[in-house]
């Protein structure tokens, strides 16, 4: 862009959508539409989204999140489009672009929704650096959680709340949450630009256009099951919150895994991409619900919201939350390093049917369900493969819509029991647990289809049927379906017996630096020791 070519005419306020996307319940948004400069005009409006190349950097994204990226800016942009204005889509680096837009545009206020991940304050502080370098004033407003995460660290007393019944009493005690703010149905006349409206320079890429630039085949991705955008995400939620009877009745354990269809709302990836407000579905439960006997947190649809609430707070508070290094919460464990067990379990090749069904599944559709998660997270660490949880979280981090860095962190550490969940000789069985809610294991067959021929009885144990079950099953155990990578009988009893030694040596070495902690703390000030004479 000309840096001389400034719309010196006009005073502009640019909103950038990054999470966030949405008009609903979105007072940076908001704010940035009804500023006004000094003399009481308003600025103009120009609302943006920067293709970061910050995802490729920091974040591994397939192509079914691209797919609901490309289709959230598109939905965003009609949205605006209607309101008389539209999404401008900027090519590049935040801080390579912003210093142009700034005089090109004239800007005077930029407003966006407060981030709380590392890599994101890191780029917002340099942005922010750079407006003041420009004269450009800055406005971050707390949306895209329930409450702000610096105000539940201040109402625990400075600490971060590191269980999540302490989260939740905590919370308990502070004011009510703000009440989520409607979208617009028009915009100040004032704020509209004609410029640009149509210039193509700004558009939403097409799918093909943006799959191409990360590297992806477009033909290669499977049916559409969870469209992304504002107005699926709305269409989303009433489409629960009209069932009264569900809503109040909602158990997160009672739902099933393994279901051809799922069992709870799927509401996950419109939060994680901000299509959908947290406060709004907060207050919407709390209006269907009523004065009804319901069911509480922690599995209640509300006690889902407060997990999500509770692991953006911890990981907001905690340095390097996201690794087992250097994480002050995180036991050390010393997992193994096995290349081909982790491609294995990776591409559902495991040779345990339910297992890899989930992780066929995650590739193909994006979603699975949250007991799905337990069951292959549990396999692929203390479980069975004693592969460390970063591994997986790599791989949730880019096959799931929902990848959300503080729940997926915060998960996996629970789940491979290296931190808030401590009880590991609890170990989810790869054959039983999946029988409990699909004992015909109509789930697999659906994602594992060179298995549907095989009897009930052998569907999650195909290695047990014998030879000529396997022959006219079309299904050969070692030939056209992988055998077992491990026995899980005879690995997780070690397992186990591994995980309660790094348990001791994590708490002592926890011991060990408290002690040296104390002891310099306690030592005499050097400045006070006098020196020996030298003879």
């Amino acid at each position: 862009m000309d840096k001389n070519n400034s719309d010196a005419g006009y005073e502009t306020t640019v909103h950038w959508f990054r999470k966030g996307m949405r008009l609903h319940d979105n007072p940076a948004f908001r704010l940035s539409y009804e500023a006004k400069n000094g003399s009481g005009e308003h600025y103009k409006l120009r609302p943006i989204y920067i293709l970061d190349p910050y995802f490729r950097k920091y974040i591994r994204a397939g192509a079914n999140r691209w797919r609901f990226l490309q289709q959230s800016l598109v939905d965003l942009d009609t949205t605006l489009r209607q309101l008389g204005t539209r999404l401008y889509v900027i090519r590049g680096l935040p801080h390579e672009v912003f210093p142009d837009l700034f005089v090109k545009w004239n800007v005077k206020l930029l407003t966006f929704e407060l981030d709380t991940e590392p890599y994101a304050r890191e780029r917002d502080n340099q942005v922010e650096q750079l407006a003041r370098k420009h004269s450009v004033k800055v406005e971050q407003k707390v949306s895209h959680t329930i409450y702000n995460t610096e105000l539940v660290l201040r109402a625990n007393g400075g600490s971060v709340p590191m269980t999540y019944q302490k989260f939740v009493s905590v919370v308990g005690s502070m004011p009510t949450p703000r009440r989520p703010i409607p979208a617009p149905d028009m915009l100040p006349s004032e704020c509209l630009l004609d410029d640009d409206l149509n210039n193509p320079e700004f558009d939403v890429p097409t799918l093909d256009e943006l799959l191409t630039l990360k590297g992806f085949n477009p033909t290669e991705l499977k049916p559409c099951l969870y469209p992304g955008g504002e107005k699926e995400a709305l269409r989303r939620l009433e489409e629960y919150m009209k069932n009264k009877t569900w809503v109040c009745k909602f158990e997160k354990p009672n739902t099933s895994p393994n279901s051809l269809k799922p069992s709870t709302t799927v509401l996950s990836p419109y939060m994680k991409f901000g299509c959908l407000s947290a406060s709004h579905f907060y207050y919407r439960l709390k209006e269907v619900i009523g004065n009804s006997p319901h069911s509480k947190p922690p599995v209640s649809l509300i006690g889902q919201l407060y997990w999500r609430e509770f692991y953006y707070t911890v990981g907001a508070s905690t340095p390097n939350f996201d690794k087992m290094v250097g994480n002050s919460i995180c036991c050390q464990v010393p997992w193994d390093n096995n290349p081909d067990a982790l491609e294995a379990w990776t591409n559902g090749k495991t040779g345990y049917p339910f297992i890899d069904a989930i992780m066929r599944q995650l590739r193909d559709e994006g979603w699975i369900h949250h007991l799905a998660r337990h069951a292959v997270a549990c396999f692929l660490t203390r479980g069975d493969l004693w592969i460390s949880w970063e591994k997986g979280l790599a791989v949730f981090e880019e096959l799931l819509l929902d990848a959300d860095w503080s729940l997926n962190a915060g998960n996996w550490m629970w789940l491979s029991a290296s931190a808030f969940f401590h009880q590991f000789f609890r170990v989810y069985s790869p054959v039983a647990f999946g029988k409990k809610t699909d004992k015909s294991g109509d789930y697999i067959r659906k994602y594992i289809p060179e298995l549907a021929k095989y009897p009930d009885q052998y569907i999650y144990e195909p290695w047990s049927a014998p030879k000529s079950i396997q022959e006219r099953a079309g299904c050969v155990v070692g030939v056209h379906y992988p055998k077992r990578v491990v026995v899980h009988e005879d690995v997780y009893k070690n397992n186990i017996t591994k995980m309660s030694l790094a348990y001791k040596s994590s708490k002592a070495s926890k011991s060990s630096n408290t002690k040296k902690s104390r002891d310099m703390s306690s030592s005499p000030d050097k400045k006070n020791i006098k020196k020996p004479k030298l003879k």
